[in-house]
């Protein structure tokens, strides 16, 4: 027996995932954690999640909840879930900035706000951060316009394009731009080095390390596919920056219940590199590259949420991003990320005042689609009382 829950499966930005109207899903948390897992096909030991719509990836294994918003200042509440892989877990902390991309048009197209031509103004209350996202929604004839020639790296085909203005973000997690009170910490790695190291809550934790303190250069991307030992390295700073954020209590609950944050990323000046679709990426229009892992692995693309991080950090001085980035004096807003697919712009708006560095935005470009609609299956002995 098979319980049917509605649902749609959109892109946004270089992710994917499962859609639901908050009203379909059960009011039980625990229920709803095992009927995701269930609708991904995880924990599934060979990372496959064949026997779910999850495509055996982070980026691909990723859930939202939408509801209308009752608060003033708000049009929906957006809740996030990273779905594990190979574990039972969804973690509900943090977000996911290139599925934000797609709340606003599954909100026009759902009939939540109003579609307005020629774009939607959606005031969209990110639940797991608390922060607030207003997406500008390109509109034609009462539904979101998904065709255009904005392009991004990281999804083959171009689309309109979605402006997401990511307004205070910092805090999102911890309440504090930088919670360890300091723009650089020191790590130690697995045989005692020690490095520099930026904890940032902007969008979403992350934790910045330089790429060449790692003893690789920052625009390759094979050893952060393929090296066991830098993959240990950066997990040990991930875990040692969940602790002094305090994110999670110890070293082991870092690992065993905080994969999805904070992030971990390898900075490094602009560089000359070819990405993995073959494109050379010239240096001259990058401000920095960077590599990050997300859930144990690279991420071929970036994370918005990520590429908000970067370019506050990138204009914040102090930072070990801000010593590799090259921000250009024309216009020190404009961040630009070199990553494995490509390239990420962000604009980065920060003011330093009496009490400190405000991150007041930042904005980035993306594009979205909604690929499937109707009803994810899942099995009815999930809703018997007690785990199956």
């Amino acid at each position: 027996m098979v319980r049917r829950i509605r649902s749609v499966l959109m892109r946004g930005g270089t992710s994917r995932g499962l859609f639901f109207h908050e009203r379909d899903l059960p009011s039980d948390a625990n229920l709803v954690e095992r009927i995701l897992l269930a609708a991904y096909g995880s924990p599934d030991p060979f990372r496959r999640q064949t026997d779910g719509v999850g495509g055996g990836a982070s980026q691909t294994s990723k859930a939202a909840i939408i509801r209308p918003a009752s608060a003033a200042g708000y049009d929906v509440v957006y809740r996030f879930g990273q779905v594990a892989i190979d574990r039972p877990e969804v973690d509900f902390r943090g977000n996911c900035g290139n599925l934000s991309a797609a709340v606003g048009p599954f909100a026009v197209d759902e009939g939540l706000v109003p579609a307005v031509e020629p774009f939607s103004r959606v005031r969209i209350h990110q639940e797991n951060t608390d922060t607030l996202i207003v997406a500008e929604v390109p509109v034609r004839d009462g539904r979101f316009l998904e065709t255009g020639d904005f392009e991004i790296d990281g999804v083959p085909f171009p689309g309109s394009r979605i402006r997401l203005h990511f307004v205070r973000p910092e805090g999102a997690v911890t309440k504090s731009l930088f919670p360890t009170g300091a723009r650089q910490d020191r790590f130690t790695l697995p045989g005692g080095k020690t490095i520099a190291a930026t904890c940032i809550d902007a969008a979403n934790p992350f934790v910045f390390v330089r790429a060449d303190a790692l003893g690789v250069p920052g625009a390759e991307i094979e050893p952060f596919e393929r090296s066991a030992a830098l993959g240990e390295a950066l997990e040990a700073v991930r875990r040692q920056a969940a602790v002094a954020m305090g994110i999670a209590s110890s070293l082991e609950e870092a690992g065993r219940l905080n994969q999805a944050v904070p992030k971990v990323a390898a900075v490094g000046p602009p560089a000359d590199y070819v990405a993995v679709n073959g494109r050379p990426v010239a240096a001259g229009k990058i401000t920095l590259v960077a590599r990050m892992m997300s859930m144990g692995s690279l991420h071929r693309a970036y994370a918005v949420s990520g590429a908000i991080a970067t370019a506050g950090a990138a204009r914040i001085p102090g930072t070990v991003v801000s010593e590799v980035a090259r921000v250009a004096a024309e216009n020190p807003a404009r961040v630009v990320i070199g990553h494995p697919s490509g390239r990420i712009e962000a604009e980065a708006r920060v003011a330093e005042t009496g009490g400190g560095i405000v991150y007041e935005e930042g904005v980035v470009g993306r594009t979205a689609r909604r690929l499937m609609e109707g009803f994810v299956l899942v099995p009815e002995r999930l809703f018997a009382e007690g785990r199956p």
